[in-house]
């Protein structure tokens, strides 16, 4: 993927074409143009919403809802400001890859990729086992025995990986519709909680009070600690970028569809999670389990059981998509670099029938498979959950340093006329950008330390260290044994 410095010549294929490109005419191995204005919504918002998230907010009490808007403003708003600029400036596919490499150069770029791509690997086992958690409700007096059967959590998330990976190769045309499907079903449970919470305070009262004293955050660090994860909730917006020549019509959809999407994320967490506590106590609500748990006791409180299966399937189905949708996203990056040829040449072929970057689907898929398996050998399926929380967290916020990082240091570049530019120009710009910065190293920080509820700490320690260690390593490795490679056949053609 080259960069597009001040000199460059525009790039017909990426974030500022309306349509296909000559290139694109000329090539029918490229991308094929399939999300329109809707499906970049939708994306999204199954990217950016995770209902997990609104329980686990809801048993930290009313101060969440602070926790809430202070993400939002610190790392959310941020974010999508520096992702609708960077991707106006430098086009194209592969995103926050393109946006370090050029301000950093070519280990920055990858290590970027990098960690963004193997963020999935924990990102997929706690997302699918959320998924399973909320199945269990569909019929809660025949299942409940399964609630801690890490068999059965094992078997649910293997299954659900391998048809959201098979889906994913036959091409975003078809995988764009799990991607769909699980963002309207985490509209209805969001809403069906909502209404229920609302119900509840009219016939009952609020369960729980709502003061200033009760909403003013904890400085604990045990607490300060909960709020890593509330920010991790808001990730997601960059998604999108790294599929720059599948979008229709980028340079207006990308704008419309960060602020439909930004709207809607933070109105779902903040309003669910006020209605959760409306209904129900704080004490009532856990994190693996909380959001349905909350919607089986609010709906028995109101008289309204049969509610129960059908928010329990849709919970489940809009995690899948999430995991569809982040699969299909993040494919994209070792399809970029291997291009660039720090990947073995095969990460850079598309498939011959579907044109997707298969290899690094299936890729993905069985290291996947191989994180399912290691987060759960020695602890407990929450202990695993946990712990698949916090590898992705870190690895996943690895790659905003680098996004603003290099919104700051590209500031100094003149931006042309199709660049989207922050409101206030270059100082503002670097200002967001440095709020951006330190939230993120903040949030890594606090994720390094197990959750206060973790029985084997020690365990959950070694896990979180050792994965982000080995991970880490194998990416230098492989960078520095991609660019000998490069070097080698660079002497054998220009001898």
């Amino acid at each position: 993927m080259p960069n597009h410095g001040e000199g460059d010549p525009p790039n017909n294929a990426g974030f500022l074409s309306s349509g296909p490109s000559i290139a694109e005419a000329e090539d029918p191995n490229r991308p094929k143009r399939v999300l329109g204005l809707r499906d970049l919504i939708l994306f999204y918002v199954v990217t950016g919403i995770s209902l997990r998230w609104i329980a686990t907010a809801a048993a930290a009490g009313p101060s969440s809802i602070v926790i809430w808007i202070g993400a939002w403003f610190c790392f959310y708003l941020p974010l999508a400001l520096s992702v609708l600029e960077l991707s106006s400036r430098y086009p194209g596919e592969g995103g926050l890859y393109v946006w370090s490499k050029h301000a950093f150069g070519d280990f920055s770029g990858f290590m970027s990729a990098w960690t963004y791509w193997t963020s999935n690997l924990p990102y997929f086992p706690a997302v699918l086992y959320f998924a399973a958690s909320n199945i269990l409700f569909m019929r809660e007096s025949a299942w409940a025995h399964l609630s801690s059967n890490a068999s059965f959590y094992i078997v649910f998330s293997l299954l659900t990986l391998t048809a959201a990976t098979l889906v994913n190769i036959v091409g975003l045309d078809v995988g764009k519709w799990l991607h769909n499907i699980g963002a309207l079903a985490m509209w209805i449970p969001a809403l069906i909680v909502i209404v229920m919470g609302v119900i509840a305070w009219h016939r009952y009262g609020s369960a729980t009070s709502f003061t200033i004293h009760s909403m003013t955050p904890s400085t604990h660090f045990n607490d300060i600690i909960f709020w890593s994860v509330l920010t991790f909730a808001f990730g997601g917006c960059e998604t999108a970028s790294f599929m720059g020549e599948e979008i229709k019509n980028p340079r207006r959809s990308i704008p419309l569809a960060l602020m439909f999407g930004g709207v809607t994320i933070a109105f779902c967490y903040i309003v669910g999670t006020a209605a959760i506590l409306l209904a129900l106590p704080s004490s009532q609500v856990n994190d693996l389990q909380g959001l349905v748990q909350a919607v089986s006791k609010t709906a028995t409180r109101i008289g309204f059981p049969g509610i129960l299966p059908v928010a329990a399937f849709l919970i489940a189905l809009s995690n899948i998509g999430a995991c569809g949708a982040y699969l299909a996203a993040v494919a994209r990056l070792p399809f970029v670099a291997g291009i660039d040829r720090f990947l073995p040449r095969a990460f850079g072929a598309l498939h011959p029938r579907w044109k997707t970057p298969w290899v690094a689907l299936l890729t993905q898929f069985i290291l996947g498979v191989i994180f399912i398996l290691l987060g759960q050998a020695g602890t407990t399926v929450k202990g695993a959950y946990d712990v698949m929380v916090s590898l992705g967290v870190i690895f996943y916020f690895i790659p905003y340093l680098y996004l603003f990082a290099a919104m700051i240091k590209l500031q100094s570049e003149p931006a042309g006329p199709e660049a989207i530019r922050v409101p206030g120009g270059k100082v503002v710009a670097i200002f967001v950008a440095g709020v951006g910065f330190l939230t993120t190293a903040l949030t890594i920080a606090l994720s390094l330390f197990p959750q206060p509820g973790e029985p084997n700490k020690w365990l959950a320690l070694l896990k979180i260290l050792g994965g982000t260690v080995v991970l880490l390593l194998m990416g230098i490795l492989i960078y520095v044994a991609g660019k000998r490679s490069a070097r080698r056949k660079g002497r054998v053609s220009n001898p």
